[in-house]
């Protein structure tokens, strides 16, 4: 696609998305996090945890822009389609794990067979790229089965099912007895899984992928509204009431269902769409209606090959946090080395560990910047 027939905004908004999730996933040590960049503990909402289901909004709405241009026909052609992208992601999810796996046990002294038996006992199946490749596979096929005009009920559906699930069997407290946790430890095993409060507890599992789906279907609603035929205020207007209604929605849905990112709970689905939709919406009239473009070439930069970046980010994190040398009596690696030596003595516990995670942010725009440049477009 040619830069100047992208939508910028929502290219921004999905920079801005890249640009937190990295920022949120590497800061310089784990025990020094300021409370904002923190996940919450259970029930709540942290800015951090807007980054992830932002960018599976922004996919909702990419979704509907891109399938737009073949009428939404299901074919077998849109199938094979769905499932590489879908099925490519899982795969990239699953091929960094076990780079991370392999290169924390070499470093640790560790065979090849010791490499062969975590990976078997002990890679994690889900997480953040598994599961935008399996919401993308289920997203795109309720799209093209359902067509657009039917994505609000279908999204509605979802969400009711998931509650009556969740409310039926009571799995509202991070517990054994949790249903989310025990479908995991059924299908994945608990050597698979993510530990959260000592428990088995996958934030990326297959039960809540469900609720996941409707976020994406709510991206697609609003990529409707920004598609639909009218003048760049009204859709603006329209935006903006979509995301004040569902915000809104969100936050009465709260008192029966708490907003909790680990459940990816239907009230958690309707807050950070709302808040997205109303994001989107400031940067089309900021971008699009003011013509004020230049600050967010940063961010554009980060949009144009998102999922290519953060992948790459990933790896280069992992890989410098298992090269490990002696400095002055100590072992550190070039990460901890660098948070250590060089960025926590200037800047504090809490500030270093911030300015690493942003120093890796500026390290992937001079790698995203030029591409963005020469309108080369990596999909993944």
């Amino acid at each position: 696609m040619e830069k100047q027939k992208r939508l910028v905004a929502l290219d921004v908004l999905r920079g801005i998305t890249i640009a937190g999730m990295i920022t949120v996933n590497n800061p310089g040590s784990w025990s020094h996090i300021y409370a904002p960049l923190r996940h919450a503990e259970w029930n709540g909402c942290t800015p951090t945890d807007l980054v992830f289901p932002f960018f599976m909004f922004v996919m909702g709405v990419a979704m509907y822009i891109s399938w737009s241009k073949t009428d939404f026909r299901l074919t077998w052609h849109a199938v094979g389609k769905l499932l590489y992208r879908g099925l490519l992601l899982v795969l990239i999810g699953w091929a960094i794990g076990c780079y991370g796996i392999t290169l924390r046990t070499l470093s640790a002294d560790g065979t090849w067979t010791d490499v062969w038996q975590k990976i078997l006992h002990n890679m994690r199946f889900m997480g953040v790229l598994p599961r935008l490749g399996i919401v993308s596979i289920l997203g795109g096929l309720c799209l093209l089965l359902f067509k657009p005009k039917h994505a609000p009920w279908v999204a509605a559906v979802l969400m009711i099912i998931y509650c009556i699930i969740i409310g039926v069997t009571g799995s509202f407290d991070l517990n054994t007895d949790n249903i989310v946790a025990r479908l995991d430890v059924a299908v994945l095993g608990e050597g698979h899984m993510y530990h959260k409060g000592g428990i088995a507890f996958d934030p990326e599992g297959l039960l809540s992928t469900i609720p996941c789906v409707a976020h994406c279907l709510l991206g697609v609603m609003a990529g409707m509204l920004i598609m639909r035929p009218s003048d760049k205020w009204q859709k603006v207007n329209n935006l903006f009431i979509f995301g004040s209604i569902i915000l809104l929605s969100g936050f009465l849905l709260d008192y029966a269902f708490p907003i909790n990112k680990s459940l990816w709970s239907a009230s958690y689905v309707l807050v950070t769409c709302g808040l997205a939709s109303l994001l989107l919406a400031l940067l089309i009239w900021i971008i699009d209606i003011k013509g004020k473009r230049t600050w967010a070439v940063f961010f554009e930069s980060f949009g144009a090959n998102p999922l290519f970046i953060f992948v790459l980010s990933g790896i280069i994190v992992i890989t410098i946090s298992n090269i490990r040398f002696g400095f002055h009596g100590d072992q550190y690696s070039l990460w901890s080395f660098w948070y250590k030596v060089c960025i926590q003595p200037l800047f504090g516990d809490k500030g270093g560990s911030l300015v690493c995670a942003l120093s890796l942010v500026g390290i992937m725009w001079c790698i995203g910047y030029p591409l963005y440049r020469k309108n080369i477009y990596i999909k993944l």
